[in-house]
């Protein structure tokens, strides 16, 4: 099934996947429970700062998405799939989970980060909650055309407190180091007890997940391959100001404060917030981020997008060096109209194979990295 009839087929018909099991050709997808353990405060130099009004039950306790190919040829090994900023549903993610376990053989794990997908409660996609978020953002505020009922709230969570991106993130990963357990411990239903992990990351998935193998806490990461699609270059390097994503009010606040506030937390020494800050920006802790990426060079590559206003080339170039973004990564583009947002839109028929085409480009070259046979990017 190529990649437009299976998005079709999830258009038509998303609830679908919404059961406890399905089946597709050789692949079945199975939901699994997880329950993750909030902190509810973070420490800085300065202050401790409560965020248990964040203590929300759906990003406490939710289901995650694993496509295991029925016919299992590597087992040795399952994928993770990190989506991107402000993503409400898996509709975009379960064709690109489909195909990597469709090409790898391998289980692949669809992990919602922390207040996204299913983990953020209903209110902030009812329009009567937005509408009221709207209002208020606009007496402060005042009107602007970034802002949409798609990014309000999360536009009004940032802008509130900045410190919840970066609390998320470190939820987020504390969320996979406890799957990691799970699985270590032979207790996960599809997963078997010795199977190692790599990733597969987009967008804000992929800064997350170059923080997670630079801290490499516990050696969780060690042996763990990265494939990037769309992200890759540090914080400041992005342009998130979208429609999609958040408005320019709550971005140029985020910018500002990990720019000045909370850098100036530089005497803190946890490993976590020392790479989350080496991928701020490129000054920042560049020994620690150089190191990194330039002995690990094996096992990280990806490609990105020409016609990608959020995430620029020159933003890879500065987070992972000039020499590692031009050997390990492909800059190119797609001859059809398409965003950072949607590399493989669904609202134009006579420009089907054209996106099909593209779409088995990425996923076949991703593909081909994580098999254990070959470490070459071009192979």
């Amino acid at each position: 099934m190529n990649y437009s009839n299976f998005q079709t087929l999830i258009n038509q018909n998303p609830e679908k996947l919404q059961s406890e099991s399905t089946q597709f050709d050789e692949i079945v997808l199975n939901w699994c429970n997880f329950e993750s353990d909030i902190i509810p405060e973070y420490q800085t130099n300065k202050e401790t700062i409560s965020l248990l009004s964040d203590e929300i039950i759906e990003n406490k306790i939710f289901r995650y998405p694993v496509f295991s190919p029925t016919n299992k040829i590597d087992e040795s090994r399952a994928i993770i799939l990190l989506h991107g900023l402000n993503e409400r549903n898996w509709n975009k993610y379960y064709s690109w989970a489909y195909s990597l376990c469709q090409k790898t053989k391998r289980t692949v794990i669809l992990f919602p980060l922390a207040f996204h997908i299913n983990r953020s409660p209903q209110s902030w996609s009812n329009p009567r909650y937005l509408e009221k978020l709207y209002s208020i953002r606009k007496t402060i505020l005042g009107p602007d055309r970034s802002v949409s009922y798609a990014n309000m709230a999360i536009s009004s969570r940032l802008w509130e407190n900045p410190l919840r991106f970066f609390h998320s993130g470190k939820q987020t990963l504390q969320d996979i180091e406890k799957l990691i357990g799970i699985i270590q411990d032979g207790k996960h239903s599809y997963i078997g007890k010795n199977t190692g992990f790599d990733i597969f990351a987009y967008s804000i998935g992929a800064f997350l997940a170059e923080i997670a193998l630079i801290e490499n806490k516990n050696n969780l990461y060690s042996d763990s391959k990265l494939f990037i699609f769309c992200g890759g270059g540090t914080f400041n390097s992005m342009s998130g100001n979208s429609r999609s994503i958040i408005d320019r009010f709550a971005f140029e606040k985020l910018t500002s404060y990990y720019s000045s506030q909370f850098k100036a937390n530089d005497t803190l020494t946890d490993p976590l917030e020392v790479s989350f800050k080496a991928m701020i920006d490129e000054n920042n802790f560049r020994d620690i981020r150089k190191s990194f990426f330039s002995k690990n060079s094996h096992r990280i590559s990806g490609i990105l997008l020409k016609k990608d206003k959020v995430m620029s080339y020159s933003g890879l170039e500065q987070a992972v060096g000039y020499e590692l973004a031009h050997s390990n990564f492909q800059y190119i583009d797609f001859g059809y109209d398409y965003s950072h947002e949607q590399p493989f839109p669904q609202n134009s028929n006579d420009q089907r194979p054209a996106i099909d085409e593209s779409f088995e480009l990425v996923f076949d070259v991703a593909s081909r990295f994580f098999k254990p046979m070959t470490n070459n990017f071009m192979a």
